[in-house]
């Protein structure tokens, strides 16, 4: 039986989906192929037909993850003045919401660790989506965007260190701890550099 190319795109992009919250949930190599695809409703067989190799699907469902945490970010933005635009994407990252709930959560932090270790192809996905976060958050910040990639630079690695360990510790009264420390040192970072010099003199 033929399908048309908009049932065979809708059905990739439902795989794409479904892979998106395992590969967070699970890792890498905890995506079991027959398993999705049953999920999905489809057949071991047909998956070489929407992707070419396993690390390919990977790559995409990292891709997606990390596309809609970006467009999270942005809505976000969009919704909130200007100088309340950082605290907003801080506060609902390093959230109880978010360390519980992984497999919608950003990927970065889920899968940083496992992708690393991973081919060319599919460092080069993580990096780039990394430089589009980094880019995001430069974007909230005022001033010279040299000075304020940096700064979005140790704004991110505070989050998704914070929300790394918030997990570790689960969600008890450490984990909750770590998210607050996380949140005020997330936005200490991203103070402009006068702010910190005259914080630092008094």
């Amino acid at each position: 039986m033929r399908y048309s190319k908009e049932h065979k795109a809708e059905t990739h992009t439902r795989i794409v989906k479904k892979a998106s919250v395992r590969l967070r949930e699970r890792g890498a190599h905890g995506i079991g192929v027959a398993d999705l695809m049953k999920e999905a409703g489809l057949t071991h067989g047909g998956f070489y037909a929407h992707f070419d190799s396993r690390e390919a699907l990977v790559v995409e469902a990292f891709e997606y993850a990390m596309d809609r945490s970006i467009a999270r970010w942005r809505q976000q933005s969009t919704d909130t003045p200007p100088d309340e635009r950082l605290a907003s994407i801080v506060n609902a990252y390093l959230s109880p919401q978010h360390r519980d709930n992984p497999g919608h959560g950003c990927a970065m932090p889920a899968l940083g660790a496992e992708i690393a270790r991973e081919g060319p192809k599919t460092r080069r996905a993580f990096a780039a989506k990394l430089d589009d976060m980094i880019g995001m958050l430069a974007e909230q910040l005022p001033g010279d965007q040299d000075v304020a990639r940096k700064q979005a630079m140790a704004t991110l690695a505070t989050l998704m260190g914070t929300i790394l360990m918030a997990r570790i510790a689960g969600s008890g009264e450490m984990s909750d701890e770590l998210l607050r420390v996380g949140r005020d040192a997330a936005l200490a970072h991203a103070k402009p550099q006068s702010a910190i010099r005259r914080a630092t003199a008094k």
